[in-house]
C-alpha cells in the first residue's frame, strides 16, 4: 500500500510532499515528521528506499507507507497528556512520534508479536534519544514495548484514550478492540480494507468514519493445541514520574522557556529561510576632462569635472565593470562607488529563486544551558538523558 506522493529525495523533502498532497494538515502531525527520520529505521542496506511512499518488510520488520502514517497521526487527534497504546508496533516509528505529540505526561505502550522486532524497535527509540538532533526540541514520552499477541490482552487491563491497531482486523474482532478504549477515546484500524475512525461516544455508543481505502496482512491469531490455555498479555503499569524525574522534566522545560524568551530557541530541528538578495552597486563616476573654453577672443583649456550614475549588479563577488568612451583629449578618470543593499527586483527574477532554501541546523541551545549550571557533572549527564551531543 502506498504510492500516492511522490518519492523524496530526504526525508524533509518526503514531507513536504505529504503535506502538499494534505495527508498532513497539521503542525503538530507535521512536527513530529519533521522530527524522526523515516530512513533511521530501515536497514543500512534499504535506507535508498525510505523516502518513497511505499511499505516496506524485510523478514519481521515491517514498516507502513507513509501516507498511511500520515492519515493515522491525524485520525488519532493526538494531544498532550493522553494515553496511547499500539496493536501491532512493530519498529516503533509511529510510537516514538506520538510521544513527542502526547508529551512527559502521557502513556505510550505497545504490543508487538515478535521478539526480535521488539529488540529492533528499543534499538532505535535508544538511538533516537542518544543521537537525534531534534530531541532536545520536544517533551517527550518514552514508548514501552512488550512481546505478545494483541488478540489476547489481559481482561483486567487498563483503558486508553488512543488506540491503533497495524494489522487487519476482522469484523469478530472489531468489538474486543473497542473495550480496549475509554469514553471520548479515538481508535483507528483497518476494517475490512477500509481505514477506519471509531470515535466511543458512550459507556455503548460509538462513531465510526472511514478514512482511505487500505490492504493490511491479518492480525495473527495465537496457535495453540487444544485443551493450552494462551498466554495472556499483560500490558505495562501506568506509574507515576519519580520526583527525580519530573525535576529533570520542569528543568529542562524552564530552560527552554528561558531559550525563548531570549530569542535562542526554535522549535522544530530545522529552519528553512529564503535566499539572500543580491547586492547592488551604485556608482557615482567623477570624470576629469580637458575642454576649451572661449574667453573674450582667447580660447584657454581648463579642467572640467562632470558626475554621472550608474547600478550594476554584484553575485557573488564578481563586480561587473563598465567602461564607457568619451570623445576628447587627455582623458582622466576618478571614480568613487558606494555600496547598498536593495530589494531584489519583482518578476521572472524572483521566480527563479523559488524553491531556493538554505537549511540551517539549530545550535543546541538546551544543551549549552545544561551545561553551565552550577551542578555536578553527574546531575548535568542525567538532565542531558546521557546524550554525548
Amino acid at each position: 500500500m502506498g504510492g500516492a506522493v511522490s518519492a523524496g529525495e530526504d526525508n524533509d523533502d518526503l514531507i513536504d510532499n505529504l503535506k502538499e498532497a494534505q495527508y498532513i494538515r497539521t503542525d503538530g502531525v507535521e512536527r513530529a515528521f519533521r522530527a524522526i527520520d523515516r530512513g533511521d529505521y530501515y536497514l543500512d542496506s534499504y535506507r535508498d528506499n525510505a523516502y518513497k511512499d511505499l511499505a516496506w518488510k524485510h523478514g519481521n520488520i515491517h514498516l507502513s507507507a507513509p501516507c498511511i502514517y500520515s492519515e493515522v497521526m491525524e485520525a488519532l487527534r493526538l494531544q498532550p497528556g493522553l494515553s496511547f497504546l499500539n496493536l501491532g508496533s512493530g519498529t516503533g516509528y509511529l510510537s516514538t512520534m506520538v510521544g513527542l505529540v502526547i508529551g512527559p505526561f502521557g502513556v505510550n505502550h505497545g504490543v508487538e508479536l515478535h521478539k526480535d522486532v521488539v529488540e529492533y524497535a528499543r534499538e532505535k527509540l535508544e538511538d533516537f534519544i542518544k543521537n537525534s538532533d531534534s530531541f532536545d526540541n520536544f517533551e517527550f514520552c518514552e514508548p514501552v514495548f512488550v512481546v505478545g499477541n494483541c488478540l489476547e490482552i489481559s481482561t483486567d487491563s487498563h483503558q486508553y484514550d488512543r488506540i491503533y491497531c497495524g494489522a487487519g482486523v476482522q469484523k469478530d474482532h472489531e468489538n474486543y478492540m473497542k473495550v480496549l478504549l475509554k469514553i471520548g477515546g479515538v481508535l483507528v484500524m483497518p476494517i475490512e480494507d477500509q481505514l477506519t475512525q471509531i470515535t466511543r461516544t458512550g459507556q455503548c455508543t460509538w462513531e465510526s468514519k472511514n478514512i482511505l481505502a487500505v490492504s493490511f496482512a491479518p492480525l495473527v491469531q495465537q496457535s495453540r493445541a487444544d485443551g493450552d490455555k494462551p498466554d495472556s498479555v499483560q500490558l505495562p503499569p501506568v506509574s507515576v514520574r519519580s520526583l527525580q524525574d519530573l525535576s529533570r522534566i520542569y528543568i529542562r522545560r524552564t530552560l527552554r522557556h528561558l531559550g525563548d524568551n531570549n530569542g535562542d530557541w526554535d522549535e522544530g530541528p530545522t529552519q528553512r529561510v529564503p535566499p539572500q538578495k543580491r547586492k547592488r552597486r551604485r556608482r557615482c563616476r567623477r570624470r576629469r576632462i580637458n575642454a576649451y573654453v572661449f574667453v573674450g577672443n582667447q580660447l584657454i583649456p581648463q579642467t572640467m569635472e562632470s558626475e554621472e550614475e550608474e547600478e550594476e549588479e554584484e553575485e557573488e563577488g564578481q563586480t561587473k565593470e563598465a567602461h564607457r568612451k568619451l570623445a576628447g583629449c587627455g582623458e582622466e578618470e576618478v571614480e568613487e562607488e558606494e555600496e547598498a543593499t536593495v530589494e531584489e527586483e519583482e518578476g521572472a527574477e524572483r521566480m527563479r529563486d523559488i524553491g531556493e532554501v538554505e537549511i540551517l541546523k539549530q545550535a543546541n541551545v538546551l544543551r549549552d544551558q545544561i551545561m553551565a549550571l552550577p551542578l555536578p557533572e553527574s546531575l548535568k549527564a542525567y538532565l542531558l538523558y546521557y546524550r554525548e551531543k
